[in-house]
């Protein structure tokens, strides 16, 4: 349980959810963590938590002056930064004909500006020392179509395509990989799916379940760790095996 000592993260959106086990499983691993979160109870809480966080900072990754000015102050909490994970993101259910206009810009600008600027300033930090690695939670949204998401599917996939143009620009240096959960048991999930919606999920899934964030986060380990040293520009799918068939598939 060490396979990171010594590594020092930045984990956006780390304070509920699959990041919350990511900065929980890391510190089981001998990383400094550092969480940037957008919500003050939930950095009150994960501070409660995770008392061995190294700092904890509240920044709307959407807001590239918020980025601008957690970036250092987290460098200088870590010592330096090894990796990056960029995992904050948000959704709303609704029909593409009833989308507004406002909460579209929203959902871009959080998934898609809010990967782009933090993992901009960790590249240009990790080009100058001595290499590192960023991953981003991205969705099987962003590469199989789902009713109601037509902004969150579009923010996934642009962020599918950026992975790829980052990892061939910044290899060897820099590795960069993509994490696709499936339906995960998250609170963003809960809020939006009643019980029994979530239960036919469940009845579409092969692995008859939603999976759960502490699973993800060892993913996130293995990809950290040196062992993953000739992965990157790969998209790792997580989602018990829902996007590779349909719901036909069932019958």
């Amino acid at each position: 349980m060490a396979r990171l000592l010594g590594k020092r993260v930045i984990i956006t959106g780390g304070s509920t959810g699959i990041g919350a086990a990511i900065a929980r499983r890391f510190l089981d691993e001998g990383a400094a963590v550092c969480v940037w979160c957008r919500n003050p109870d939930n950095a009150r809480l994960i501070k409660s938590e995770l008392p061995a966080l190294s700092d904890v900072v509240g920044v709307d990754v959407a807001e590239p002056a918020q980025v601008d000015a957690a970036f250092p102050r987290s460098i200088a909490a870590l010592g330096g930064l090894d990796i990056m994970i960029c995992n904050a993101g948000i959704s709303i259910r609704r029909d593409f004909l009833d989308i507004d206009r406002a909460d579209f810009d929203r959902v871009m600008r959080v998934n898609v500006h809010g990967v782009f600027y933090p993992s901009q300033l960790a590249a240009r930090h990790m080009m100058q020392a001595d290499g590192g690695t960023i991953l981003i939670t991205a969705s099987t949204a962003g590469v199989v179509g789902y009713r109601h998401y037509a902004d969150y599917n579009a923010s996934k996939g642009a962020v599918l395509a950026m992975m790829r143009t980052m990892a061939i620009e910044l290899a060897p240096k820099v590795r960069v990989n993509a994490i696709n959960p499936g339906y995960t048991s998250t609170p963003m999930q809960d809020a939006e799916y009643s019980p029994e919606m979530l239960r036919r999920v469940n009845g579409i899934i092969p692995m008859r379940r939603h999976g759960r964030p502490e699973e993800i986060a060892a993913l996130y380990v293995y990809l950290a760790s040196d062992e993953a040293a000739y992965a990157t520009g790969g998209i790792f799918t997580f989602d018990g095996a829902e996007s590779v068939g349909s719901a036909a598939t069932t019958l």
